[in-house]
């Protein structure tokens, strides 16, 4: 298992490494490819490299840390707000805090692990969520354990921790908010006789229900969503505290009752015409911008997309997603997207980035205040009882949607991310666009599940 991980993830490099020369967006994450099997196991290192002068880690001195992420004026930023709070006890403190796109780190930690010198790594790095069961598994020298490092976990949401968790291990310290949030166009609403109270703690037989009427009072769907995409239906599936894979990391695709509910209320959406597809993540935006649909669902995050248009200033509200009918398990929340801190064992002075982490990401209110302008949403559940979350957010409708979104955030169910979650998204995507274009759902489910097999061989 572990070699077909880190043949997908070199194959991936590869990848990157044209993408990086051809000019490829630093923003967008590269799904893992499939496995080549070309590859062989990483050199494993009994303990973590000492770091040198001449390392990122032992740059600047004993009280610096070297930070690699992305994002200038979100996670770049947060991380310079951090310094802030932790120099107030520690004013020796430094960070060098190096932009690095999640395309390129990806390349550099599979280089350093494969090559066996650790020495190129910094000392804290940012990982999307949904990448860290891979890495872990495929790198299991790269990332320090940090289930005794002093940071509260039960202090974060369940289901944002889980993506970090590996063999009961916490190697991830929580950061953004991909909280779920169904927002919606109040004032077309209320055309059809309906309020925000009408879509709060629903299932997603009322969700159709109000979207024919919708549709019928306006003549505008719902909701869109990108064609051979399936962020609607991943989220669906953790609003159950459903997978792709079992425990054990095979693949749970036929057989998956939940599944195959999420699927069929997809394509009855689609069917009746509250859902419609388009073909571009510009049109999807455009869509709710322009007011071509009444709403969308998706991370917290499209909550900065929906606030450039404002005119509508006013007219928005958010609540939580439907839930599933019938599903096990089924409740009114989920999780789209996100990332977390890890440290790595080429860390010069890993009691000192365990403490950062743990004094601010981990420990600090007046942080997740400062960087909530920026649109930083904490999974820090405390946070959310700060007066800075408890503000109305005027464009939704005087609403305070910070303390909201952070609630929702401790309600969402813990899933099983897989080593191969990209891939089977991909085969998961594959099966619903044919399955609503007229193919069998179980034929689908079946192609998908022997697509997710072969390249985990």
């Amino acid at each position: 298992m572990k070699r077909k991980i880190l043949a997908a993830l070199l194959a991936s490099t590869m990848v990157l490494s044209l993408v990086g020369c051809g000019g490829g967006s630093a923003e967008t994450p590269a799904a893992p490819a499939a496995d080549s099997g070309a590859a062989e196991e990483a050199p494993a290192a009994e303990e973590a490299p000492a770091a040198d002068a001449e390392t990122p880690a032992a740059a600047g001195g004993d009280e610096t840390l070297t930070v690699w992420c992305w994002d200038p004026a979100f996670n770049m930023n947060a991380m310079y707000e951090a310094e802030k709070v932790y120099q107030k006890d520690h004013p020796n403190f430094k960070l060098n805090v190096v932009e690095t796109p999640w395309d390129d780190i990806q390349t550099k930690v599979t280089t350093a692990a494969t090559s066996g010198d650790l020495s190129t790594l910094p000392d804290i790095f940012l990982m999307q969520d949904n990448a860290f069961q891979k890495n872990v598994l495929a790198f299991p020298d790269v990332c320090m354990d940090l289930t005794n490092s002093g940071v509260d976990f039960s202090q974060f949401a369940a289901g944002k921790t889980a993506y970090s968790v590996i063999d009961g291990k916490n190697y991830g310290v929580p950061f953004d908010n991909g909280a779920v949030v169904a927002c919606y166009r109040t004032d077309l609403l209320e055309q059809a006789g309906l309020t925000i109270d009408d879509f709060t703690d629903i299932t997603f037989d009322q969700y159709l229900e109000n979207g024919k009427k919708v549709l019928e009072a306006t003549g505008k769907p719902l909701i869109s969503m990108q064609a051979g995409e399936c962020d609607l239906i991943m989220m669906m599936l953790q609003s159950a505290g459903a997978s792709l894979f079992n425990e054990d990391g095979t693949a749970n695709i036929v057989g998956n009752d939940t599944l195959k509910t999420v699927m069929e209320t997809y394509k009855s959406l689609k069917d009746a015409g509250v859902l419609t597809e388009v073909n571009s993540w510009d049109e999807y935006v455009g869509d709710f911008v322009s007011g071509n649909v009444a709403g969308t669902i998706n991370g917290c995050w499209i909550m900065a997309s929906i606030q450039t248009a404002e005119d509508q200033s006013g007219n928005w509200a958010i609540t939580n997603m439907p839930s599933l009918v019938g599903a096990s398990g089924a409740t009114n929340y989920s999780n789209n997207g996100g990332s977390s801190w890890a440290v790595t064992t080429n860390c010069a002075n890993p009691d000192l980035a365990c403490d950062f982490l743990a004094s601010t990401f981990a420990g600090s209110n007046e942080l997740y205040d400062n960087i909530l302008p920026s649109g930083a949403l904490a999974t820090w559940a405390p946070a959310g009882d700060s007066s800075a979350y408890g503000e109305p957010n005027e464009f939704f409708g005087g609403d305070a949607v910070s303390a909201k979104i952070v609630d929702f955030a401790t309600k969402v169910p813990t899933n099983i991310t897989g080593a191969y979650y990209y891939e089977a998204r991909n085969a998961v995507a594959t099966a619903i666009t044919n399955y609503i274009n007229g193919s069998d759902l179980e034929t689908e489910l079946q192609t998908a599940e022997q697509t997710i097999n072969f390249n985990m061989q």
